[in-house]
């Protein structure tokens, strides 16, 4: 069943088309990756996904409920959660008190002011699972910003999945990172199993071979193709536009 559909989906700014009738649709448990030049409109298709941006026409469907114009707060407790290219921690606070706030965030008691946090054993539990599910939990007491790059990654993710989604949008998740924890990141994404559909930017190609079950290509904001991955590994169009760039990198 699909559990996201998008259906000629576009936004213009000043006449640029930066996402042009885009449709596609992601079942249950998928893994999908979208790639495409730097400016192709990944990005930009990600926030009309998350309801950031509005789209000039078309629709999004989640769950075969539109959601078009529905807020980003509405859509996160309807299941969508998502992480961001740039690293949106509370660099300040600990590893721990970043990963519970993430929670409280998402539950019905986030405007208890005065209520102590302690108070909710099972913030704790949850941030505990999230934080070992990720190889965090023995730096739970370290500020954000003193733990590594790739740890800060693992970090957000986690944060992302604090809403408990039904899918999960990950913008460059190894993006950054060296080719070990890149790696890293490729095995807890595999690992995260098919109660969770992933859709991911990404142009780290191992991370979308070692991820992706099918893969869509953005050039000037249009979906030019789309298919397996070796379908797209042998596309004229892909070899033409993407994939001769990034292997010459």
């Amino acid at each position: 069943m699909d559990l996201l559909k998008v259906e000629n989906l576009s936004i213009s700014f000043g006449g640029i088309h930066a996402v042009k009738n885009v449709s596609f649709s992601v079942t249950d448990g998928e893994r999908l990756a979208i790639i495409g030049p730097n400016g192709a409109g990944k990005t930009t298709l990600f926030n009309l996904l998350t309801g950031q941006l509005k789209p000039t026409s078309g629709r999004v469907l989640f769950k075969r409920q539109d959601i078009t114009h529905m807020s980003v707060f509405n859509r996160t407790h309807l299941g969508i959660a998502r992480s961001f290219q740039i690293t949106s921690l509370f660099p300040a606070q600990s590893v721990l008190t970043n990963i519970l706030i993430g929670i409280q965030g998402t539950k019905p008691y986030r405007y208890r002011f005065f209520a102590p946090i302690t108070s909710h054993k099972q913030l704790f539990a949850q941030g505990e699972q999230l934080l070992t599910s990720m190889d965090l939990w023995e730096k739970r007491n370290e500020r954000a910003d003193s733990i590594s790059y790739g740890e800060q990654r693992k970090l957000e993710i986690a944060l992302s999945l604090a809403s408990d989604p039904e899918l999960l949008l990950l913008d460059e998740p190894s993006c950054g990172l060296t080719a070990t924890e890149s790696a890293d990141i490729i095995t807890r994404i595999r690992n995260l199993g098919s109660k969770i559909t992933v859709v991911m930017i990404a142009h780290d190609m191992d991370l979308v071979f070692g991820v992706a079950q099918r893969i869509l290509l953005l050039h000037y904001g249009e979906l030019i193709c789309e298919g397996t991955c070796d379908e797209i590994r042998e596309n004229p169009k892909a070899k033409e536009i993407y994939m001769g760039t990034v292997n010459k990198k």
